[in-house]
């Protein structure tokens, strides 16, 4: 298998597929990379941020996406958001970036607006060093953050720009609502991100999808609570309220 798996790796670099999303989000296209995660090779998406779409995303929703990647979900909450919703997408690597720029630039009049910033996330703003993954470009990372698992070394390193959450509530273009949903995905980064997030979740308080790192998820969990956040493990069957941040926590803000 890893010999399997070391060859599927060579064969997918920089490769660039047309798949199209499930009926429900109007079959929309989408350019993709195995690159970026082994499983695009299947011409059928699969996503658990499809489900986190069709339960959570409506229409004329604010969404913003941290860590877009090749836009799975971008694309799937921009279908059901609509045109009066609005999608932004935050992914460092230019490459992937770039990519999604394609699949935007493809997408239906009936889909919300999409706003593309490459640029990191974390709790304050400047220049980053940018690690780009060898093996896989979804374990890219900020200098800042441990190497995963995943990233099978560096394959490149860039000065990125970062930014937080709060500044991004000044600077979301033609003066977007707020957030009503943010997922976030940033491969180790999502303290540093948060604790760049005060005013996001003191006054916007929008439901969060959190991937935590294990070594992450005491802290991640404390500053939930510290914000009045509900956590539920959202891999779990049936989904149910945890104690515990967990890998992906989906967190909903408890009413005043």
């Amino acid at each position: 298998m890893g010999l399997i798996r070391t060859v599927a790796e060579k064969l997918s670099r920089n490769r660039v597929l047309l798949r199209h999303l499930p009926r429900d989000f109007n079959s929309a296209p989408i350019h993709v990379s195995p690159d970026a995660s082994l499983s695009l090779w299947n011409p059928h998406l699969k996503s658990d941020l499809f489900d986190l779409a069709r339960q959570f995303v409506n229409p004329g929703d604010t969404i913003w996406d941290i860590g877009a990647n090749v836009g799975l979900f971008t694309i799937a909450a921009a279908q059901k958001a609509g045109p009066n919703g609005s999608v932004l997408a935050i992914e460092p690597d230019p490459w992937l970036a770039a990519l999604l720029e394609r699949t935007v630039n493809a997408q239906p009049s009936t889909a919300a607006p999409i706003h593309i910033m490459p640029v990191a996330v974390s709790n304050q703003i400047g220049i980053q060093t940018f690690h780009i993954a060898r093996r896989n470009r979804a374990s890219s990372h900020l200098s800042s953050i441990a190497e995963h698992s995943q990233a099978g070394g560096t394959r490149e390193t860039l000065q990125v720009r970062c930014i937080t959450l709060d500044s991004l509530l000044e600077q979301t273009p033609d003066q977007t609502p707020p957030p009503n949903l943010v997922k976030i995905d940033v491969e180790g980064s999502e303290l540093d991100l948060l604790d760049g997030a005060h005013r996001l979740l003191t006054e916007v308080r929008p439901i969060i999808m959190c991937e935590s790192q294990h070594r992450n998820r005491p802290a991640t969990t404390t500053i939930f609570r510290r914000y009045n956040y509900k956590l539920y493990d959202w891999n779990s069957n049936p989904r149910v309220e945890v104690e515990t941040a967990a890998f992906n926590t989906l967190a909903i803000p408890i009413p005043s």
